[in-house]
């Protein structure tokens, strides 16, 4: 096992990386100050790990919820019913939330705990490539809005991150290839040596090898804890996290939440950011075509929905959360390994991408 800690004062907690953790008692109880537990899971991870967990924490006052899996009931009426649940079984402020499953369920789990009681504990236990590598440490909780992803959220610690990576042994290739978007934008962004890493190995990730993947999550979960310590609520670096979203989050809310992947949306829009780079000057032609073809490597889509227009587009990452005094802000590469956020650009030089990446 291996351990990492994001660094917040007396707000910092553990990333734990291994196999079989969900059965280590021992992981969760440090974590669990009251007697109560809620285990928030949803209709494709219970049948696999519930009762595994239930095991773990017997001798708790446990109660489950299990919501529709997918982005597309990341939203109120979906959150409602964790509120209802806890209410229910009458949980009090001692409680503690679990977020069992993918990253829907860890943002709507972490925003249910920061909104219950005005504020609860909970532990985030990523079953998912993607959550397990991004969405489960750093504490942005949330759901989604018809007119923007995320756009409804807090900031909201948990206690401790549990990444039990044997789960990843039930996930979909598709569902892989999702999560690999991240890692690789950790990559691009920020680690040029991790991107060489991941271009060696790529085939090994997408099968995906325990050995590979769990260095890959280590890896990532790393760059993310440190950026997230020196900028936990995104007033300046932490942004960079986000190369590719501003364009991901759009074609995610154009095409339907859930009809592509979230990683899916992200890789077209990192292949989008590495030609807008490339327009800026800022790197040349061979850098551009090497990350666009990493990104292609893990089985992810290169190019937004032929249906979608530039000013599909424009329209979209307008309600963007870095747009600033009504100016868009982009998470563009200066270098491999080296992002920035901007608003120095030119309009046309946005529009040209946009054109140029229609199928």
């Amino acid at each position: 096992m291996q351990q990492l800690t994001v660094e917040l004062g007396d707000r910092s907690y553990p990333i734990f990386i291994g196999s079989g953790l969900l059965e280590q008692r021992g992981l969760f109880t440090p974590h669990i100050a009251g007697k109560q537990v809620c285990v928030v899971t949803d209709d494709t991870v219970a049948p696999l790990y519930l009762e595994t967990l239930r095991n773990t924490l017997e001798g708790y006052q446990l109660i489950s919820v299990t919501l529709p899996t997918g982005e597309a009931y990341k939203n109120w009426a979906t959150l409602q019913q964790i509120f209802d649940a806890l209410l229910a079984a009458r949980h009090d402020r001692r409680t503690t939330l679990i977020a069992l499953g993918g990253g829907v369920i860890g943002d709507m789990t972490g925003f249910a705990a920061a909104c219950y009681q005005r504020g609860v504990d909970f532990i985030q236990v990523p079953t998912t490539l993607l959550s397990q590598v991004d969405s489960s440490v750093g504490g942005k909780t949330g759901i989604n809005h018809p007119a923007g992803k995320n756009m409804l959220g807090a900031f909201y610690q948990p206690q401790a991150v549990i990444i039990d990576t044997a789960t990843l042994a039930s996930l979909p290739a598709r569902e892989v290839s999702a999560g690999l978007a991240e890692v690789i934008k950790y990559g691009l962004i920020r680690d040029a040596a991790f991107l060489d890493w991941l271009e060696e190995h790529m085939q090994g990730l997408r099968k995906p090898d325990q050995d590979l993947v769990t260095e890959a999550i280590a890896r990532s979960c790393a760059i993310k804890a440190e950026v997230v310590a020196a900028d936990e609520r995104e007033g300046g670096v932490r942004a960079i996290l986000n190369l590719g979203h501003t364009f991901g989050h759009a074609i995610e809310a154009h095409q339907g939440y859930g009809q592509w992947l979230h990683g899916e949306a992200v890789g077209a829009g990192m292949a989008m950011a590495l030609d807008m780079s490339r327009r800026l000057g800022w790197i040349d032609a061979a850098a551009a075509e090497r990350g666009t073809a990493i990104i292609a490597a893990a089985g992810l889509p290169i190019i937004p929905p032929s249906s979608m227009s530039p000013q599909d587009f424009m329209d979209l990452m307008a309600v963007d959360k870095k747009v600033l005094d009504g100016q868009l802000r982009l998470v563009l590469l200066q270098a491999i390994g080296e992002a920035v956020v901007t608003a120095d650009f030119e309009t046309t030089t946005l529009q040209q991408t946009l054109a140029q990446n229609q199928s």
